[in-house]
C-alpha cells in the first residue's frame, strides 16, 4: 500500500492480528459471485485465519465448502473467520497449534477427516519470515524456524493428506514472488519459497497417477498481518510501491486464484504456478 492509503501500525509479535491492522485487509470483494464451484469439499487451510489464508476460506466457503483452519495462537482472528465461514451455511472447524511439529501437522490432518468425513483440498499456506539486513545475522534458531514453518510443514501436511486425497482432488501451496527474485532481506524466507516452488512441481509429477493435481500461487506483496509484524515502519509506509502498480495487493485479489486451483475447471492444470504480483515480471 501507498503512504496515501494507509496510516499503518505495526505489531510486535509473528504471525500479527488482523483485528488490530489499519486498514484492514479486504478478505472478499462485496462484488464477487460465487458459482457453487466447491459445493460438497472439504477444505483444510494452514495459517486460514487470517491474511491470505481468511481470504481463501472464505471463498472456499462462499463456493460451498466447509473448511477446517489450522492457526498459530490467534484465537479472536480464527473465531472471526468462522464467523464469516459460518455466515454462507458451511461448517468451519477451528485447529490450534504450531505447524513446526510435525505430529500436530498429522493430527490437523486427521481431526479434519474425523469431523467432515473426507478432506479434498488442503492449502499449504502458514508461513514465517524474519527480515535480516546482514546475512551472518540470521542465526541457526532463526533457519531452523524458517524451514520447520514454511516447507517442512508442507511436507508433514502432504504427507498426511495423501492418504486421504481421491481422484479429482488438489494440494494448493502458497509460494511467492521471492522465490523468483532477489530478496536480500529475506535470504531464508526466500530460500523456503524456492523449495515450495520446486516441492509443487515434483510432488505433481508424483500423484498425478492418482489424479491428484498440486499447483501453488505466488503472491507479490499483499496486506497481511505477517507485513505489519516483520517490517519496520518505514518499509510498511512504502510497502508495495515497487509494483508495476505501485500498490499492494489486498488478499481479496489472491484467494480467487485459489479456487479456481481447487475447482474443476482446473482440471488439466497441475504442477504449475500462478503469479498475482501487480506486474512483475518473473521467470518461470
Amino acid at each position: 500500500m501507498s503512504a496515501e492509503q494507509q496510516t499503518p501500525d505495526k505489531q510486535d509479535h509473528q504471525p500479527g492480528v488482523e483485528s488490530e491492522m489499519l486498514p484492514k485487509p479486504e478478505f472478499i470483494k462485496t462484488a464477487y459471485k460465487a458459482a457453487g464451484k466447491l459445493a460438497g469439499k472439504v477444505a483444510l487451510i494452514t495459517g486460514g485465519d487470517s491474511g491470505i489464508g481468511r481470504s481463501v476460506a472464505v471463498h472456499y466457503a462462499a463456493e460451498g465448502a466447509d473448511v477446517a483452519i489450522v492457526y498459530l495462537e490467534e484465537d479472536g482472528d480464527a473465531e472471526e473467520t468462522k464467523g464469516l465461514i459460518e455466515k454462507y451455511g458451511k461448517q468451519c472447524l477451528l485447529i490450534k497449534g504450531d505447524v513446526k511439529n510435525c505430529e500436530f501437522c498429522r493430527e490437523a490432518v486427521e481431526q479434519t477427516v474425523s469431523k467432515f468425513g473426507k478432506l479434498n483440498i488442503l492449502v499449504n499456506n502458514a508461513g514465517m519470515q524474519v527480515p535480516q539486513k546482514e546475512f551472518k545475522d540470521i542465526t541457526e534458531q532463526q533457519l531452523e524456524d524458517t524451514f520447520k514453518t514454511n516447507i517442512f510443514a508442507y511436507f508433514h501436511f502432504a504427507t498426511a493428506a495423501a492418504d486421504h486425497l481421491k481422484a479429482g482432488d488438489s494440494i494448493i501451496n502458497t509460494t511467492s514472488v521471492t522465490a523468483y527474485r532477489s530478496s536480500p532481506n529475506l535470504i531464508d524466507y526466500s530460500s523456503t519459497k524456492g523449495a515450495i516452488t520446486t516441492f509443487t512441481r515434483s510432488l505433481a509429477t508424483n500423484l498425478v497417477k492418482k489424479n491428484i493435481r498440486v499447483n501453488a500461487v505466488a503472491p507479490g506483496p499483499v496486506w497481511t498481518p505477517l507485513i505489519v509484524s516483520t517490517f519496520d515502519e518505514e518499509k510498511i509506509k512504502e510497502f508495495g510501491s515497487e509494483t508495476a502498480m505501485k500498490r499492494a495487493g489486498q488478499p481479496s485479489e489472491i484467494g480467487p486464484a485459489y479456487v479456481f486451483l481447487a475447482s474443476d475447471d482446473a482440471s488439466f492444470i497441475t504442477g504449475q504456478v500462478i503469479h498475482i504480483n501487480g506486474g512483475e515480471v518473473v521467470n518461470g
